[in-house]
């Protein structure tokens, strides 16, 4: 992107007017901009960039209307394509626009044709790429989303006993009647459920697990087991035998990604980028080292590394620059 472009973005997304169309909380805004966008269609990519890293860095997701602004922008892009319908060359162009807007949307499909599944007598598995996230249901009716450079496996004709490597959220689906218990598994421990959401991540050679609803018993590899209740976060490393069990509060150091944001509190610089090297496949390279250890708290949209690259940025106020396979962050 030019420097003309990223200097836009940065005006909208500290123009107080434009938060408040992006967030769809005036009237007034929203007319304006909206007709903005229609005065000025060679801009739709700036202002569909900077709209996501807007609603990215809000923490709290219930305060934001994504879908009615999504429609907004759709009526708005209707009316540009109308006005352009006789001219074919800024019919094109436009379309053009319109694609890379939505490029971090059409990401999320994209990476699900790309996601690697094989099935064999032995068992199935699934597999996404660097950057990938998968929405998958098992055949038992469980729901897992898969984050990038992952891989969930289990034997064939049994869905419940997980092998996880990587990151992955589960909602699974409870059996009353036959109180079926479902398995994942990790190098680290073993979580064992009958139904219940929980977030599980197996970066770093440890096994970090997060209980959103429900409860959950954890075998750990030492041989000791622990009982979580909601809100619990549980630490574990067979490697060195560490144990940490806490509740997530807005003191705990911690971060979590779904729903295409990724959520963080209190975690450092160098942690956030440390698990964008996970899911990217791409290394982070601090030139300032006083900045590793800046304290962040918000989210960011997680679907497409440039976005991503653009709204941390506008967190820290770092620059970060994409030398082929390396992320190059100095102050600005």
């Amino acid at each position: 992107m030019d420097y003309k472009n990223q200097n836009l973005i940065n005006q909208l997304t500290e123009d107080e007017s434009f938060i408040r169309w992006a967030k769809n909380s005036n009237k007034n805004d929203v007319d304006y901009w909206n007709n903005w966008i229609i005065n000025n269609p060679n801009k739709i990519e700036c202002v569909e960039l900077a709209k996501t890293i807007v609603l990215g860095l809000t923490f709290n997701k219930k305060s934001v209307a994504s879908e009615k602004i999504n429609d907004e922008l759709d009526k708005v892009l209707a009316k540009i394509n109308s006005r352009s319908a006789s001219k074919d060359k800024i019919s094109f162009k436009l379309f053009n626009y319109r694609n890379f807007a939505i490029a971090a949307i059409l990401l999320l499909f994209i990476s699900i044709g790309a996601t690697l599944f094989l099935s064999s007598e032995k068992g199935v598995v699934h597999k996404t790429a660097y950057g990938e996230i998968l929405d998958l249901q098992l055949p038992d009716g469980t729901s897992v989303v898969l984050n990038g450079n992952s891989q969930i496996s289990y034997p064939k004709g049994d869905s419940r006993i997980i092998t996880l490597v990587g990151e992955a959220y589960f909602k699974v689906k409870s059996i009353p009647a036959t109180k079926a218990k479902f398995w994942v598994n990790t190098n680290d421990l073993q979580v064992e459920v009958y139904g219940t959401k929980f977030h599980v991540n197996t970066r770093k050679k440890k096994t970090k697990v997060v209980l959103d609803e429900g409860s959950i018993h954890l075998k750990l590899k030492n041989g000791l087991s622990k009982e979580m209740v909601p809100g619990d976060l549980v630490s574990f490393s067979k490697e060195n035998n560490q144990i940490s069990h806490k509740s997530v509060s807005k003191d705990t150091a911690y971060s979590l990604w779904r729903d295409g944001t990724y959520t963080f509190n209190n975690i450092t610089f160098k942690d956030l980028m440390s698990n964008l090297e996970f899911s990217y496949g791409i290394k982070a390279e601090f030139i300032d080292k006083n900045l590793e250890e800046l304290k962040l708290t918000g989210g960011i949209p997680n679907q497409n590394l440039k976005i991503c690259i653009a709204a941390i940025e506008k967190v820290t106020g770092a620059s970060v620059t994409q030398s082929n396979n390396k992320l190059i962050i100095k102050l600005n």
